[in-house]
């Protein structure tokens, strides 16, 4: 960090002709620190003094919200945060479009940046869970048994979680915070703004 701090002061000085009054060391000393800098250039002080851009390949940039693009990328697999954003995705949403998943995982990532709610995926999902009526996903305390039976879903939604916990793009649904399918109608959806329609579920904001 510091060298890359003292290059880029370096870089901001004009250069200094070498001078008679130099010593033979010193003159040696200097013109090869010229050169150096010469080389660096703007791009690679660039690199040396800004954080790298996230470099996921398949990731957050090239994301296309399509059937056929989500089954062409790699298997995924991740720790405790990925698993449960995972299953969120497989109990509340696996029969969905690659869309609908991504709308999905916006709304439960849109939580754990919103001071309202648990600043983690794990405790964002088990919010309330184990309270009747309480829990804020409904596979948590449906009291049914959560199995997955389903190993081409739970690939799918796996790696629908991978590319949203790597920064994917949260463009869907305008910062929604709650969704619903359209089999029910809950009375809190009268009090917030919709803001999408995805397949069967229809998403929400305060």
């Amino acid at each position: 960090m510091w060298r890359a701090i003292t290059l880029a002061l370096l870089l901001a000085i004009p250069a200094i002709p070498a001078t008679a009054e130099m010593n033979t060391t010193a003159k040696r000393l200097y013109l090869l620190e010229q050169k150096a800098l010469g080389r660096a250039g703007s791009a690679h002080l660039s690199q040396l003094v800004t954080p790298a851009s996230l470099d996921m390949g398949t990731g957050a940039k090239s994301i296309s919200y399509s059937n056929d693009w989500l089954a062409r990328q790699p298997r995924a697999q991740g720790g405790p945060e990925w698993r449960c954003l995972s299953e969120a995705l497989y109990f509340e949403a696996r029969g969905e479009t690659a869309k609908g998943l991504f709308g999905v995982a916006e709304v439960i990532l849109n939580r754990v940046d919103s001071p309202r709610y648990p600043n983690s995926v794990c405790a964002v999902i088990n919010q309330g869970t184990g309270r009747k009526f309480a829990c804020q996903f409904t596979y948590t305390c449906d009291g049914h048994p959560e199995h997955i039976n389903e190993p081409a879903a739970w690939d799918r939604v796996g790696k629908v979680a991978k590319l949203m916990l790597e920064g994917g793009p949260r463009t869907l649904t305008q910062g929604a915070t709650f969704y619903h399918t359209t089999a029910v109608r809950p009375s809190w959806a009268k009090k917030f703004r919709k803001t999408a329609k995805i397949g069967v579920h229809l998403f929400y904001r305060r």
